[in-house]
């Protein structure tokens, strides 16, 4: 009774691998780098990757609202049905277009799933995408004016190990939030201090930032153009299915450890 955790290396992959080890279940963890290697854009590698797991959780790199990340889901899914790998939870975005094509191409594979949307990470400032800008003093982001309900890492790693270990969860989307409605910028400040200058930009700067910063152009567009669409409002509200799965309130982003903070 193998777990596959793509992404095993990342803001909810090792997570949901340590509770699961924690809990005496067998765990796959698999990145570019591992042993199996795995690569989303490789599909040779996704055989031995697979082989003898029985579940998995799904992580999509760089982003599930990518284009094409919809047909490498739907052919992944199906593989691993065929290899007897037919538990998958997929983490998913919240209001992406792309991402919903990607969940309905695993449901269509056969799959027993269930999906999280996930909204922004708390993480992203302190492990992630804005964690050096945060911690050098600033933060630059595209031209928004919409809030966003940042949820911990580790409510979505809690939520994804129980829906892997209970089926009572297979065919549920789940939307996965914080507790507070906050602006980047309020965050920013949250997390890294009231001295925090912010900064934001329309999408073609923001682009030009971004591969200024090492990230591929066609990656660069895509994320920035992804945070525009799903930055304009549509995402500015809270659901109940963290403390439903949980049984507890969803973390705050002042509940985060001070020694995460940036």
């Amino acid at each position: 009774m193998t777990t596959l955790i793509t992404g095993a290396t990342g803001k909810t992959g090792q997570r949901v691998a340590r509770r699961l080890q924690t809990l005496d279940h067998d765990v796959r963890g698999v990145t570019r780098h591992s042993t199996p290697r795995f690569d989303w854009h490789d599909q040779t590698t996704w055989s031995e990757a697979v082989d003898g797991c029985t579940s998995a959780y799904l992580t999509f790199q760089p982003d599930l609202g990518l284009p094409g990340a919809d047909e490498i889901i739907g052919a992944f899914a199906a593989q691993a049905v065929a290899a007897g790998c037919s538990r998958l939870v997929l983490l998913s975005g919240r209001g992406e277009d792309g991402a919903q094509r990607a969940e309905q191409a695993m449901m269509a594979s056969g799959a027993e799933w269930t999906i999280l949307r996930s909204a922004f990470f708390v993480q992203n400032f302190t492990e992630g995408a804005f964690a050096d800008e945060l911690a050098a003093g600033s933060l630059t982001m595209v031209e928004h004016t919409a809030t966003e309900p940042f949820v911990d890492a580790d409510d979505i790693a809690d939520v994804a190990v129980a829906t892997l270990l209970d089926k009572g969860y297979v065919g549920r989307v789940l939307e996965l939030t914080g507790p507070r409605l906050l602006s980047f910028e309020e965050a920013a400040h949250a997390i890294g201090g009231p001295t925090v200058a912010y900064h934001s930009m329309p999408t073609e700067d923001y682009i030009t930032v971004l591969t200024e910063a090492g990230l591929p152009a066609a990656d660069a567009a895509g994320l920035a153009y992804l945070f525009e669409e799903v930055l304009d409002g549509r995402n500015a509200h809270m659901t109940s299915d963290v403390e439903t799965v949980l049984g507890r309130a969803a973390r705050s982003i002042d509940d985060l450890d001070r020694s995460e903070r940036a």
